[in-house]
């Protein structure tokens, strides 16, 4: 099982749960298992052609996940963050 940190803009998703396990080998499988247990979720973190969202960000543990190829292992932890934007 891989844990999984939700951000506070997603937990109406997760029943308000931020801290959610999911399976999965890459991080677009993590993605995919959240999503058929929440549905939605996916949606807000990758766009229609499988990118991570600009506002979203995706730690691999302490390593950034710039796409949803990059590989998980078991028992690993996946980080999901807002941005901030504004001025």
């Amino acid at each position: 099982m891989i844990r999984v940190s939700i951000p506070s803009q997603l937990i109406a998703y997760t029943d308000g749960a931020t801290r959610v396990e999911a399976d999965g080998a890459t991080v677009a499988a993590v993605l995919d298992d959240l999503d058929r247990r929440f549905p939605g979720l996916k949606f807000r973190v990758i766009d229609e052609q499988d990118r991570i969202r600009r506002h979203m960000r995706i730690f691999v543990g302490q390593d950034e996940a710039r796409r949803v190829d990059v590989p998980v292992r078991n028992g690993g932890e996946v980080l999901i963050f807002g941005a901030l934007s504004g001025g």
